[in-house]
């Protein structure tokens, strides 16, 4: 899935979510843009984790004095897509 993120450096977040036991889980999450070696480490973080599990830690999560964050925004996209 692509999703396009909006208010952050990144402008883009390239994900999948498989079923796995029963459970929605996140797969191959990868930015476009932003603070590459960061976003990679949320990317690592994330695989293999339930999607309600990802969207409950990162959402509401903000950069500086913006109202959103990278983070933040992957809980968006993993909510729309659910």
């Amino acid at each position: 899935m692509v999703y396009r993120t909006s208010g952050t450096c990144s402008t883009e977040i390239h994900f999948d979510i498989e079923e796995e036991d029963g459970k929605k889980v996140v797969r191959n999450v990868r930015y476009i843009g932003g603070c590459n070696g960061n976003l990679q480490g949320i990317g690592k973080l994330v695989e293999g984790m339930p999607v309600d599990w990802v969207i409950d830690k990162l959402k509401g999560i903000r950069c500086g004095f913006k109202s959103t964050s990278c983070p933040d925004q992957l809980a968006r996209a993993l909510e729309e897509a659910r």
